[in-house]
């Protein structure tokens, strides 16, 4: 008995990481960090690097927590999301919701103090938008929930962009819509591959609501949107030809997949064209780092 409980012990800290969606909080702070280094021409402080991420990654994870608590009932009917920590019952929901307010409260405290306060209610912002408006509300009440709730996962680049120069720039915005724009496709890509799991959830997700060629051919039209406000960056003197000449590549291959998925021969082109969205943003935003300083600087 005490081997066993000493083991639980052991894995405890495991669920609680599970909590804040390392990975989805692991690819907003490629962009946050990605979004302060392009508002300045050199290097950002090291401080502000180090704690101006750190106060957003803890807010990222307060509002992903939010999220298991809030889904733990349609979690359990999800292949996908059934052995979440609060879903299989290994974190208690009081527990969780602690754990949440910690994270929070401690993500802005840090950018209170050692960031601005700009930054600070932006990102509060952008927590209550995900974990309130979205979650709660939303996700539940129309098939156009990630369309409308995106825009509050779009905000970290802003987020990093404040916290190095204190003020709202229109690149800043830039970033966020090109985020805003990749959100659709991005999730709805997964949806098709799990309508399933969602319909037995009684989520409206749009391939639940609408089926899947209907949801295809909207990938398709949000991916053109995408490609089209992927190259505002060069347009508007932001960033150079490098920048270009990778969106219009990364741009290309996303249509590429989006029209693979219209076709709907391959069974697996939702999961597919997921995996490589992920791919898309990374890599779209590293470009933009190089352009930034071989290039536009």
């Amino acid at each position: 008995m005490t081997i066993q409980t000493a083991k639980l012990n052991s894995t405890n800290w495991r669920d609680y990481y599970e909590l804040t969606k390392p990975r989805v909080v692991m690819l907003m702070i490629l962009t946050s960090v990605i979004g302060m280094l392009l508002a300045v021409p050199g290097m950002v402080p090291l401080h502000t690097l180090i704690l101006g991420n750190i106060g957003i990654a803890l807010c990222a994870g307060s509002a992903a927590t939010i999220n298991h608590l809030v889904d733990r009932y349609i979690d359990t009917k999800m292949a996908r999301t059934s052995n979440r920590p609060v879903a299989k019952g290994r974190v208690e929901p009081h527990k969780a919701l602690v754990f949440s307010l910690v994270l929070g409260l401690l993500g802005m405290v840090v950018l209170l103090v050692f960031i601005n306060a700009l930054t600070a209610w932006l990102t509060l912002i952008s927590l209550l938008g995900y974990a309130v408006i979205y979650t709660m509300f939303l996700k539940h009440a129309t098939p156009q929930n990630i369309v409308i709730g995106g825009l509050a996962g779009a905000a970290p680049p802003l987020l990093g962009w404040t916290a190095v120069t204190g003020e709202i720039h229109g690149h800043a915005l830039l970033l966020v819509l090109i985020i805003f724009a990749w959100t659709p496709p991005h999730f709805w890509a997964l949806a098709v591959h799990r309508k399933d799991d969602y319909a037995r959830a009684n989520v409206p997700m749009l391939p639940v609501t609408h089926g899947v060629p209907y949801t295809n051919l909207h990938i398709l039209l949000y991916t053109f949107i995408l490609f089209a406000v992927s190259l505002l960056p060069f347009a508007t003197a932001m960033l150079g030809w490098l920048y270009l000449l990778g969106a219009i590549v990364l741009g290309l291959g996303f249509i590429y997949w989006s029209l693979v998925m219209l076709r709907g021969r391959d069974p697996n082109a939702g999961i597919e064209t997921f995996r490589y969205s992920i791919i898309y943003l990374m890599a779209l935003f590293g470009i933009m780092l190089l352009d930034h300083y071989l290039i536009a600087v």
